[in-house]
């Protein structure tokens, strides 16, 4: 664990001159975990940012992902008043760039699961490129795989960035998107032709986005007027299987309670379906399964 202050880098001339670069890192560790030190890591990284800036991109400093998701022993073990308290304290940083006095942007070019592409998804653009692998990362909200949902906004989130139905099925059901599929479903603002050329591609963005007007609220997510209408007809029309799991009940009442009572009540429903599906003897299978795997890889 580490407590080092996260990178901030910014270009004082040059083309991208006036944009600050926010690189999360997870020190010696390979993966990045929203644990509950580096979400504060952020929090004063993004008081850091210097006044001056005109652009923020949000990047990693992983070569294997952006960031691998929240922090599973922590949505396993705590009780539910520490689990509940980890979850808005989390959603107040991640609120942070929806309020940003200047053009946002994630620069994803590893994998982007669960809350790491919530936290992307709060920024007002977001910028993909290829692994310096060459290998197709994964990108998507996993967590019904692990008979819970999402807890930092991804019900009300993914649907605004891509097709609503497809969006909400593959939340329903933990289903990932590789990079190319990503892409090709309109997931980024841009991208960049390889990894070396990220960075710059989500600089230029930012420096040429214009300022989305800042209500508190992220600015693409599904309660917004030009994509409300369109989540509600699919929302009538839903009749999946997947919708009628525990995890899938989850996703489509948090999708109804943004629809119909706002951003803060759809998070508030994700929070409080977490805690409850993770306490079940299936969540608590699922992610014991998942800490087994990984152990033995």
């Amino acid at each position: 664990m580490t407590t080092e202050p996260l990178r901030i880098e910014m270009d004082e001339t040059g083309p991208h001159a006036g944009c600050c670069t926010l690189w999360l890192d997870a020190g010696d560790s390979p993966m990045i975990v929203l644990d509950r030190p580096l979400i504060e890591r952020i929090e004063d990284a993004l008081d850091a940012v210097p006044r001056q800036a005109i652009g923020l991109v949000l990047a990693s400093a992983s070569d294997r992902v952006f960031v691998a998701g929240a922090d599973l022993k922590t949505v396993h073990g705590a009780g539910d008043t520490e689990l509940l308290a980890y979850l808005a304290y989390a959603s107040e940083v991640y609120a942070m760039f929806a309020q940003f006095p200047i053009p946002t942007a994630a620069a994803i070019g590893g994998a982007a699961l669960g809350g790491g592409l919530e936290l992307a998804m709060h920024c007002d653009g977001l910028i993909g490129g290829p692994n310096p692998s060459g290998k197709p990362y994964p990108v998507g909200l996993p967590e019904a795989g692990l008979s819970i949902c999402p807890g930092w906004g991804g019900t009300n989130l993914l649907p605004a960035r891509i097709e609503p139905r497809e969006a909400m099925e593959r939340t329903a059901t933990g289903k990932t998107m590789p990079y190319p599929e990503a892409v090709e479903m309109g997931l980024f603002d841009a991208t960049s032709d390889s990894n070396e050329d990220l960075i710059d591609t989500a600089k230029s963005w930012v420096l040429e986005a214009e300022l989305p007007d800042r209500d508190g609220d992220p600015s693409r997510w599904i309660g917004r007027a030009d994509r409300a209408p369109l989540v509600r007809d699919v929302v009538t029309g839903l009749d999946g299987e997947c919708f009628q799991t525990p995890s899938g009940q989850a996703v489509l009442e948090a999708v109804l309670s943004g629809l119909s009572d706002g951003w803060h009540a759809a998070i508030t429903s994700e929070q409080e379906s977490l805690v409850r599906l993770r306490s079940t003897a299936e969540g608590q299978a699922a992610i014991e399964a998942f800490f087994a795997k990984s152990a033995k890889r």
